[in-house]
């Protein structure tokens, strides 16, 4: 369950957000509606519910931050955003049986970064900066099995919406939301 092309992906040079883009991060902002989260990702779940993640599979707007003060291009964070996102529901989709009441959620969000991939598969990771091509090939690496940490899964599309919106509310000219 691969998403596009990983590791055979990279930037453009391009700054503004592909309309394609635009489009589809937009479809997901909808279905990463707050009260879809709390149902699917946190009522459907047991209390406290966690999944064991990569320490690099957690991406925090103050991760994008630090990364831009680092002056990592727009296009590298989003490359970098669409690889851990894209990981994250995989890890949450890995723990759902099929007649879970989340399952077609997710299988949802998976479509959609499908999609996305198709988006980046354009990209070579040669064009992408060293920083943001190491982590993602760490998020893809599975030698990484002792740096795992346990996150719930709400948390994880948490801050895949908040950093999308980071990433894409501006280029894509969303309003606030």
């Amino acid at each position: 369950l691969a998403f596009g092309c990983p590791g055979v992906l990279a930037v453009l040079g391009l700054e503004a957000a592909a309309l394609g883009e635009c489009e589809l991060t937009r479809l997901l902002q909808d279905k990463l509606q707050y009260e879809m989260r709390l149902q699917y990702m946190k009522h459907y779940f047991p209390i406290d519910y966690t999944v064991q993640v990569q320490y690099e599979e957690v991406l925090r707007p103050s991760n994008i931050t630090r990364l831009r003060n680092g002056t990592v291009s727009e296009a590298a964070l989003r490359y970098l955003w669409f690889h851990v996102s894209s990981q994250a529901v995989l890890r949450i989709r890995e723990v759902l049986p099929e007649k879970h009441p989340s399952w077609k959620y997710t299988q949802e969000l998976c479509q959609l970064f499908d999609a996305l991939g198709k988006e980046y598969s354009k990209y070579r990771q040669t064009d992408v900066e060293a920083v943001v091509a190491d982590l993602v090939k760490l998020v893809h690496s599975t030698g990484a099995e002792s740096r795992r940490k346990a996150v719930r899964p709400k948390a994880l599309l948490d801050n895949c919406l908040k950093v999308m919106r980071m990433l894409y509310g501006a280029p894509c000219e969303w309003g606030p939301g």
